[in-house]
């Protein structure tokens, strides 16, 4: 009789379920990350999103330094205004980081071998923040290199530095976005189209129709005041209503991580097909 329980109980064991603890999950991160790595710097894309973003930066810097003439400009103003473009093409990137993995079939593969679903997501949000981080260095880089080809002064450079942390800062958060909305569409071209439709021609209208207490809310009119640039359209209002950098730094990433919450949330529900 005691062989015979001892039997079941080795045959029970043997064949007991393995369950995955969060500590697992976490030990499981460094691997998502290489994998998220290898994805983003070797698809092509990418490569094409970065290779925009330095020509951009380099030509509109150019551009305003050699056929702007009606007001004195600078290398410290004209190095951050392609910025504006970078943050489109950090959202841009963000979005196919996750909707091309879904429409080409390789997220049921990814998520095979990472079940656990937030894993993921933090993995691509970080690949996401850094990328749009790269791409935010190289559009200043190339613009302030661009401002100098373009014969023009330095100026004051004494808020340099704190413009481009928060043009970094800008464009991370717009990749983080994107990821987001990616991961609510799952569709590259309506996903793109949503986004751009939105942040190049709807908010635009919106600030001419909307007072400028409700305005300063808007996402990109939020994203683009980090740049500190002084401009008409989704810019900075007047003093009296404008928020501050840290404001509306909060404003842009609210919009950012509740896309990402709704966009978790949905990878969750839906089927990985």
């Amino acid at each position: 009789m005691t062989t015979t329980i001892n039997t079941t109980a080795a045959a029970t064991t043997s064949y007991r379920t393995a369950d995955r603890s969060t500590r697992d999950d976490i030990r499981s991160m460094p691997n998502v990350l290489r994998s998220e790595w290898i994805k983003l710097s070797s698809v092509r894309s990418n490569k094409a999103v970065l290779g925009l973003t330095v020509a951009a930066g380099g030509f509109v810097a150019w551009a305003v330094a050699t056929l702007v003439s009606d007001e004195v400009q600078t290398v410290s103003q004209v190095f951050i205004f392609s910025t504006v473009l970078t943050g489109v093409f950090a959202a841009v990137a963000g979005i196919l980081l996750f909707s091309s993995e879904a429409q080409h079939g390789t997220l049921a593969t990814a998520l095979t071998a990472q079940p656990a679903r937030w894993v993921i997501v933090a993995a691509k949000t970080l690949m996401a923040a850094v990328f749009g981080a790269v791409l935010g260095a190289a559009g200043m880089a190339t613009g302030f290199g661009g401002a100098l080809l373009g014969g023009l002064a330095m100026g004051d450079t004494s808020a340099m530095a704190a413009t481009a942390l928060w043009a970094l800062l800008f464009t991370a958060l717009s990749a983080m976005l994107g990821l987001g909305v990616g991961m609510i569409v799952r569709h590259s071209s309506g996903a793109i189209s949503a986004l751009l439709v939105w942040g190049l021609v709807v908010e635009n209208l919106l600030t001419l129709f909307l007072s400028e207490q409700v305005s300063r809310f808007l996402p990109f009119v939020a994203g683009n005041n980090l740049l500190g640039i002084d401009a008409d359209g989704a810019f900075a209002q007047s003093a009296v209503t404008a928020l501050t950098r840290t404001e509306d730094a909060f404003v842009f990433g609210t919009y950012a991580a509740a896309a990402l919450i709704i966009g978790t949330i949905l990878l969750y529900r839906r089927d990985t097909n």
